[in-house]
């Protein structure tokens, strides 16, 4: 990346690191940043970002470009070959893989809006895969920790799915943060937007995360892998009113297909 285009700030929202070496958290904050930007990132422009020496990005890119994590080339750093292999990987943990995929891709066929699959485990909340071109950033939701979960459809089905003492745990150690006049960040009212999700059987958030998108979502039964899985689409808020019932219905549709855990 040319040293004149500036990176975003390493993430802010990022879970804490646990106490581990700072040499160690300054790697994933280069490797996030790496994988985060459109294209090869220079080694000054990590250093700017980072707030440090050329010589400590190139000691911290050392170990990740010997393991694969990043390879250098003419423009600077990029992701490596041994990050498909950790999607892979974090597929198969969470008992998923290739049926999953295909039912994303199905469901985004079927509804004509990008879809997407999120997971609770561990009092974390992840998009786990979507059907969006990496390629495209303006759509918000992008694979990886979400730092917004109680102002997303996705969210906010997989919150309440959980009992009412771990949801208010997750939203103590996360937060409420104000995204767009329409986000809730009071917990009685959030506490009644989830008696309605469960009443209705799913959730919506229309412009509270990002003005711009609507997005609906369903939470997949127990598969009995302590993982609460989510199914969901996000459109332009504009297209939400004419949309909203065949998207809803395209949603419910797909749900007994989310795979089952595989058999062992």
């Amino acid at each position: 990346m040319p040293a004149d285009v500036p990176l975003p700030s390493p993430p802010s929202a990022s879970p804490p690191s646990g106490g581990g070496p700072r040499s160690v958290e300054r790697a994933l904050e280069l490797l996030d940043l790496v994988a985060d930007a459109e294209r090869a990132v220079s080694a000054k422009a990590l250093a700017r970002t980072l707030g440090c020496s050329l010589s400590t990005v190139y000691h911290l890119a050392g170990p990740l470009l010997a393991r694969g994590h990043l390879v250098r080339t003419a423009d600077g750093y990029a992701p490596g070959p041994r990050v498909p292999a950790l999607h892979r990987a974090h597929l198969r943990h969470h008992g998923l893989g290739a049926p999953t995929g295909e039912l994303l891709g199905r469901l985004r066929r079927t509804t004509g809006a990008e879809v997407y699959h999120t997971a609770y485990r561990d009092g974390l909340i992840t998009v786990v895969d979507t059907t969006a071109p990496v390629t495209d950033t303006a759509h918000p939701f992008t694979p990886g920790p979400e730092a917004r979960a109680h102002a997303t459809a996705h969210g906010k089905a997989l919150l309440a799915a959980l009992p009412r003492a771990r949801r208010r745990r997750y939203l103590a150690e996360h937060g409420m943060a104000r995204f767009t006049e329409r986000t809730i960040t009071g917990a009685e009212r959030f506490e009644a937007e989830m008696a309605a999700v469960r009443g209705q059987g799913y959730a919506v958030s229309v412009g509270e995360a990002d003005l711009a998108y609507t997005c609906l979502a369903v939470a997949v039964p127990n598969r009995g892998d302590g993982i609460v899985h989510a199914l969901s689409v996000s459109l332009p808020t504009a297209d939400f009113a004419r949309r909203q019932g065949a998207v809803r219905a395209a949603l419910a549709r797909a749900v007994p297909d989310f795979p089952a855990l595989p058999e062992t």
